[in-house]
């Protein structure tokens, strides 16, 4: 899979400064990052951490969106800082001709292009996969859209939201008797952010037996309809459609979130039956496992009103501390409600180094995620935080082979 020489990635998991000199298992492919909000940039994203020379391309008028979502400090935008993270930025209008020439010259040394415009877009400025793959046989086109390519919808403008809708998510999420619920994060982009990644991953595997690259058509609907998991299946073979059923389980109970005695909450699990009846006798209730109904998940959930009395009133006379320190003790599932600052310091995210600290030249040292996973032998790294609209873009050009004065050119004629 390799492709050009980029910037050199981190020998541990912890973020490098843009100094670092080591190298990660995707050194030397080359991403060309042109989507916006967010699943095709968050695919860019995971490439970047694993050592891609990752390249942002941005309008020169109109940047990813992404730099104004959300909360900012001193007028920066702190989502971009995570989502920009390990990417050059550049400015290119594509729509102009010296803009298409340049991302024709730019695609014939990537190995990977990410783009999330309407489908058409790029056609009309004669930037579609003909042109791209003319240009560059061994390119990988990946093309995040909401609905696709094709298909009655595929023209339509589309958003996370949408696919969360769709999909079938928001029909199960919430209380019973309440309306359908939608998260309040990007869940369908990122989700379909992560299947970006690793279908370009399969496209650039492919490539290695056949020396030409290919089209990855990633239609945001589809991602978390598979995360959903066997709701199709029950659908086709039992006509059975899954209710919203609050926090409880259809397939497993007690499963419920529980307030204790000093205010706080805590989720409870019981997918194995032995947790289960660990559980009962914790709580002082080991009779209710000698009934019938208590032998199955299933059977379980449909007295769940039973279990939860008896779960619930326990952990309502215990402070969160007692809670957590009696289940580990029982080994039992439990897990505190946790909001952003109990995450920040949580000592097995602690441990695992799961939010990092990052030098960044605009704010200081910057706490956000790390990567994704650890690899023992070519770990990722956070080399660098999202960098300002277009910073790179005479750097990047330069090396591209363009002269000063063809890059004047270009940004007189609004091209940059």
């Amino acid at each position: 899979m390799s492709g050009h020489t980029g910037s050199e990635a981190g020998t541990d998991r912890g973020p490098l400064t843009e100094s670092g000199t080591d190298r990660g298992p995707l050194t030397g492919l080359r991403v060309l990052d042109l989507a916006t909000l967010f699943a095709g940039p968050l695919a860019a994203t995971m490439l970047g951490d694993f050592g891609a020379e990752v390249v942002k391309v941005e309008h020169p008028a109109k940047p990813d969106p992404s730099r104004g979502h959300g909360p900012s400090k001193d007028g920066i935008g702190l989502w971009w800082k995570l989502l920009g993270r390990n990417k050059r930025t550049i400015t290119l209008d594509l729509s102009r001709p010296g803009g298409r020439a340049t991302l024709l010259r730019l695609a014939a040394t990537a190995d990977v292009i990410i783009e999330n415009f309407r489908p058409g877009t790029l056609e009309k400025w004669d930037l579609g996969w003909a042109e791209l793959s003319a240009a560059n046989p061994r390119l990988v086109l990946a093309r995040v859209t909401a609905f696709g390519q094709f298909g009655p919808y595929a023209h339509r403008p589309g958003f996370g939201t949408l696919a969360e809708a769709m999909s079938g998510f928001a029909a199960i999420t919430g209380e019973p008797d309440s309306p359908p619920t939608l998260p309040p994060f990007g869940l369908a982009d990122s989700i379909a952010g992560l299947a970006t990644a690793y279908a370009v991953m399969a496209a650039l595997h492919a490539r290695d037996a056949s020396h030409r690259g290919q089209v990855v058509d990633m239609a945001i609907i589809e991602p978390i309809l598979t995360v959903l998991g066997p709701q199709p299946l029950w659908y086709d073979q039992l006509g059975y459609v899954q209710p919203r059923t609050g926090n409880r389980s259809a397939n497993n109970a007690p499963r419920n979130t529980y307030r204790t005695a000093d205010g706080s909450w805590v989720a409870v699990s019981t997918s194995a039956q032995s947790i289960a009846e660990r559980l009962m006798r914790l709580v002082g209730r080991p009779e209710l496992i000698e009934e019938p109904w208590f032998a199955t998940g299933a059977d379980r959930a449909r007295h769940t009103d039973v279990l939860d009395e008896a779960v619930g009133s326990w952990i309502a006379r215990h402070r969160r501390a007692e809670v957590l320190d009696a289940f580990e003790k029982a080994e039992a599932a439990v897990a505190p409600i946790q909001d952003v600052r109990d995450v920040m310091e949580d000592p097995q995210y602690a441990a695992l180094d799961a939010i990092t600290t990052v030098a960044d030249p605009e704010l200081g040292p910057l706490r956000m995620q790390n990567v994704l996973f650890r690899l023992s032998a070519t770990p990722g790294a956070i080399r660098w935080t999202g960098r300002p609209h277009g910073a790179d873009t005479d750097a990047v050009l330069t090396e591209l082979g363009l002269s000063e004065a063809e890059i004047t050119t270009l940004r007189s004629e609004g091209a940059l």
